[in-house]
């Protein structure tokens, strides 16, 4: 149908925007990795060198101070960007021509940031000052354009969840590799460009050419992502809900395990930020050798592929909790390693190591548990807030990297880490007070960070399938919310959205289904696993486990389609959808498919159910086959007559 064939694209048409997508998030997070954690080494250590070491420590203060107020203002504005991209209409699409226009501008305002804007520094330092706050919260709003427009594409990409899936995996792929390849590549990069060696750590000359491979890289990867990717323009995606910063926090406020989440993890991030951006500091201050840091970044990007690809089994396996408080004691296990590593390189890279292999993972959990954090807040509050709720982890990451950046900046001040410094004129006092800001701080705010998930974490992935079990016995109330059509007067009838032997409700085997408290309806068992939609409707519901989808018709019909008893436990694995919230589907038009063996496997019951909802609108409903009939998909089994 013309519609199938809009959601589903073409499959080299999907290859093609999977490449160009996977592109994008590789040279998304070079640019990010640079900003967040190499930056901040450019400006403590070269940006300054004034001949008077106190006025460049007050300059890197100031530079510092400036760069964690903007972030945090920046915080503030993220919503409205959102909404701005969201009522963007171009012939291009919603979110390409902010990738594009973002990345350039961003781009461009990174390369002069990694200048001294042609010795202003030095004649005019307050002139310096300004225009440097002018141009990094330029640079900081549009990588943030660039930056929701960009992971906003996915449901733009493809309304299917296993192309989205597909999709999301190799940019997962191109993220990690672009993240930690920086790290291989910086030093060479800086002193193959510089004109001084500089004790290891180079001039400003190879760190502009590093920043300017790194402005090139994210530009061209912005613009294949433009000329690679197609956005699929459809009534779905018409979106008049505007969200404010404010509305965040009343989110924040309402969802008790949102906050409680969003606390830990803040703690966390802003520790993990500060160690992440303090180890080009060790290995070139106290290692003395910075090339070395290659070999770090190396390991790094070879690990992260690795983790990332484990979490599944692992999660399964020990559950997420579990997983997370073993990810941190092996953290904290690093960190113990950091302070008495010294000089020995083996022992540095296996603290580095001890401390990045547990962060996808984390990451990971913290991601999961935010998800399933929209489904307790529907549950609790009685609405769902998708969009409010994702996009709290974005903003926590930026305050923990505003944070870290200043006490980076304060530790190399202290430490005597700046213009001109090497390792050998480090001193012992110097090196101690280093280790307390970028070692001592971290293990605080991550045990803080563990004892705030301890306490006050309770959405488990058992606890969430309990709550999903719970929100499908209100699916009456919650799929009729906001609707003011009238029933129609006339006969209706519901077709069978899969193939199989036809039963009644009373046959099925889960008391809430067979009592009719979800509405009266029918059941098969499938003999396939396609399901199709039984009417012309509008996709109310989907849940992201994938096991159900809700309906309303034209006419006003209120379905619920439950593929599977206590199949919420699977997690949607086995499931694949084809539709989204808001989604206008037509008769006949597949909608999800899933694959029997899964749940046969799992010991649970393949029983496909289908309720009215709204049965209390209807005077008559009749099944039109007799129980134990075979039936096709589309064969009409239901017949409604309205009040």
């Amino acid at each position: 149908m013309e519609s199938t064939s809009q959601a589903v694209p073409q499959t080299s048409g999907n290859a093609k925007s999977r490449i160009a997508y996977s592109f994008g998030a590789f040279g998304h997070d070079i640019f990010y990795a640079t900003l967040s954690t190499f930056f901040i080494t450019f400006v403590t250590s070269h940006l300054f060198n004034t001949g008077n070491e106190a006025q460049n420590d007050r300059m890197v203060l100031y530079i510092t101070n400036i760069i964690a107020a903007l972030r945090i203002v920046e915080l503030v504005i993220d919503p409205f960007i959102g909404n701005a991209i969201d009522n963007t209409k171009t012939r291009w699409g919603k979110f390409k021509p902010w990738v594009v226009i973002g990345g350039l501008i961003s781009s461009v305002s990174l390369l002069i940031l990694f200048t001294d804007m042609g010795g202003l520094n030095k004649t005019n330092p307050g002139l310096y000052l300004i225009l440097f706050a002018i141009i990094y919260i330029t640079m900081d709003i549009f990588y943030s354009f660039k930056d929701i427009g960009f992971w906003s594409m996915i449901p733009a990409l493809s309304f299917s969840s296993q192309e989205r899936e597909k999709t999301a995996t190799f940019a997962r792929i191109g993220s990690t590799i672009g993240g930690n390849i920086v790290s291989v590549v910086i030093m060479p990069i800086v002193l193959f460009f510089s004109m001084s060696r500089n004790g290891g750590a180079g001039d400003n000359r190879g760190w502009f050419w590093f920043a300017f491979i790194v402005a090139a890289i994210s530009f061209l990867t912005a613009v294949g992502v433009g000329l690679g990717t197609h956005e699929i323009d459809s009534d779905l995606r018409k979106n008049t809900e505007k969200t404010g910063f404010k509305d965040v926090l009343k989110v924040l406020v309402k969802n008790d395990q949102l906050m409680a989440i969003a606390l830990s993890y803040v703690l966390y991030t802003t520790g993990v930020s500060i160690l992440n951006a303090s180890e080009l500091y060790y290995f070139t201050y106290v290692l003395g050798h910075a090339a070395q840091f290659t070999l770090l970044g190396t390991i790094n990007t070879l690990v992260g592929l690795l983790s990332v690809s484990l979490f599944p089994k692992l999660a399964d396996k020990i559950n997420r909790r579990n997983l997370f408080f073993i990810c941190i004691f092996i953290m904290l296990c690093g960190i113990g390693v950091f302070t008495i590593a010294g000089t020995s390189l083996a022992m540095v890279l296996v603290a580095a190591e001890l401390f990045f292999i547990p962060q996808p993972l984390v990451f990971l959990v913290v991601l999961m548990t935010i998800t399933d954090c929209v489904e307790y807040g529907q549950l609790k509050l009685g609405h769902r807030d998708e969009s409010l709720t994702l996009s709290v982890r974005p903003l926590l990451d930026k305050f923990g990297g505003a944070v870290s950046n200043s006490v980076i900046g304060i530790a190399a001040v202290a430490a005597g880490m700046t213009t001109g410094a090497t390792a050998k004129t480090m001193t012992a006092h110097g090196i101690m007070s280093f280790k307390l800001y970028v070692f001592g701080i971290p293990f605080v705010l991550i045990i803080l960070g563990a004892l705030v998930f301890f306490f006050k974490v309770k959405l488990t992935e058992e606890k969430h399938a309990e709550i999903v079990a719970e929100l499908e016995k209100t699916w009456d109330e919650y799929l009729g919310e906001g609707e003011t059509e009238a029933v129609s007067s006339q006969a209706l009838s519901v077709k069978a959205p899969i193939a199989g032997q036809l039963i009644s409700l009373a046959e099925v085997n889960d008391a809430t289904f067979a009592s009719g408290k979800l509405g009266q309806g029918f059941a098969i068992k499938p003999s396939d696993g396609r399901v199709f939609a039984p009417f012309d409707a509008t996709v109310r519901q989907a849940f992201t486990t994938r096991h159900a989808v809700g309906l309303v018709s034209d006419d006003g019909v209120v379905l619920l389609i439950h593929v599977g008893l206590g199949t919420v436990k699977l997690k949607g694995t086995g499931f694949v959808s084809y539709v989204t919230e808001g989604q206008r589907v037509k008769a006949g038009q597949e909608i999800l498919e899933f694959w029997d063996q899964t749940i046969k496997k799992a010991g649970l019951d393949d029983t496909v159910i289908v309720t009215v909802t709204n049965s209390d609108a209807f005077k008559d409903i009749d099944l039109k086959l007799a129980s134990g009939t075979m039936v096709s998909a589309k064969d009409e089994v239901l017949s409604l007559q309205s009040k």
